[in-house]
């Protein structure tokens, strides 16, 4: 039995232990913004402090103020890099010295604004993002700021919202690399404010941002993708831990639908269906085709690549997944991907079908996914009706001909072209 001396002993290393196993995790961290003012510079700069006080080696490898008093004062207490002077048409611009970081090689480089675009001649990249890169590569934990607009995959969307245009921009792949991102979140009454106030841009600037960039509605979409895009990526990272963990659990922290396909008629009604009802519940659609060791038949093929066409036109995610069990495969999709309700058509099999199938699939995948929790919804397939013949392919014996007075002909003329 351990005596109180050595419990004592153990402890602190214990501590030390878990401490550095959460220190690792933030290797990268990226503070995500979504607007200019909602203090991430401020937030990064405080978490350096934060880790200069535990006996961390810090410091700022770049740091933008923007005449900001609070984030000028913040500076002060860190090591500052000196910057890279740079003759550029006439005038003298400082850039980070990503060579002078890299030599001086601390444990933490405090690098803001991950989207900006260097000056032409001023280092060995065009983008800071890159720099970040060159020294991650290098061995260095990086923080780092970014607004949403800037993100590859959100600009477009951000330009037609704003009108403003978005030249400076980060690939997705950055942002998803970081092994935590942060949301600095303001809502945008505040945001607003702060910008009257002088706490965001010089004070001749303050009237046409809050009539552009800065309008409640500009904020408040841009509030919802920086919110959305970290939730996709919460998301993601619980999926991936339960992975991990092999979790049986469902977790329901969002409604995830998943739609059980085949080539058969009625499908493509089926997949509209869960579409509906993942729009109604927030929710995406995984599409999941079973596909047996069986050689699948032309006509199957066609029909397949038609409902992953429809697929993508609904905006869903398609998976073809190897099987001869469907209802265990579907099951086994399911819990992986931590799905919380499944759509699936009903048996077109006869009851003499299913016997020597070994029983329903339906009830198969209602039996699969029950201890799980997940939630079956049974809809039923209705087939296209036949096509009849065309005006072109009937008898012409059986066409009937009509016959109009030009007033009549002239009531029933195509709207268009009255």
């Amino acid at each position: 039995m351990e005596n109180v001396s050595d419990q004592a002993a153990a402890r602190p290393a214990a501590d030390r232990e878990v401490a550095d196993a959460v220190e690792a995790a933030g290797n990268f961290r990226i503070y995500l913004g979504a607007a200019a003012g909602v203090g991430k510079t401020y937030a990064m700069l405080n978490e350096g402090h934060r880790r200069l006080s535990r006996g961390t080696d810090v410091v700022i490898g770049f740091v933008e103020c923007h005449g900001r008093k609070l984030t000028e004062d913040m500076i002060d207490g860190l090591e500052v890099v000196p910057r890279r002077q740079i003759d550029y048409r006439g005038s003298s611009l400082q850039e980070m010295d990503v060579d002078a970081v890299i030599a001086r090689h601390p444990e933490v480089a405090l690098i803001d604004e991950l989207a900006h675009t260097n000056m032409p001649g001023s280092g060995r990249n065009a983008k800071r993002w890159q720099d970040v890169m060159d020294i991650r590569a290098a061995g260095i934990n990086v923080i780092t700021t970014v607004n949403i607009q800037h993100l590859e995959s959100i600009a477009d969307e951000v330009e037609h919202m704003t009108g403003a245009k978005v030249r400076e921009r980060v690939p997705d792949w950055v942002v998803r690399r970081a092994d935590q991102i942060e949301l600095v979140d303001s809502s945008p009454e505040q945001l607003r404010r702060r910008m009257v106030h002088g706490n965001i841009y010089p004070k001749e600037r303050v009237a046409t941002a809050l009539n552009s960039f800065f309008r409640i509605d500009n904020l408040t979409a841009l509030r919802e993708l920086a919110l959305r895009f970290l939730a996709d990526e919460t998301d993601e990272d619980l999926l991936e831990h339960l992975r991990r963990h092999d979790s049986t659990a469902v977790w329901e922290t969002c409604e995830r639908v998943m739609v059980a396909v085949a080539p058969a008629p009625g499908t493509d009604s089926l997949l509209r269906r869960a579409a509906r009802m993942a729009a109604r519940l927030k929710g995406e659609l995984d599409v999941v085709y079973v596909a047996s060791s069986d050689a699948t038949r032309s006509g199957d093929k066609k029909a397949l690549t038609k409902l992953e066409q429809l697929t993508a036109d609904v905006g869903a995610r398609w998976y073809e997944i190897p099987g001869d069990d469907p209802a265990r495969s579907i099951a086994r999709f399911a819990q992986e991907h931590q799905i919380t309700q499944i759509v699936i058509g009903s048996s077109q099999r006869s009851r003499w079908q299913q016997l020597l199938a070994g029983g329903s699939r339906v009830k198969r995948i209602i039996q699969e996914v029950g201890p799980l929790g997940i939630d079956v919804h049974v809809i039923a397939l209705h087939k296209a009706p036949r096509e009849g013949p065309t005006e072109e392919t009937a008898d012409p014996a059986r066409r009937l001909v009509q016959v109009r007075t030009p007033e009549e002909a002239e009531s029933v003329l195509d709207p268009e072209d009255q």
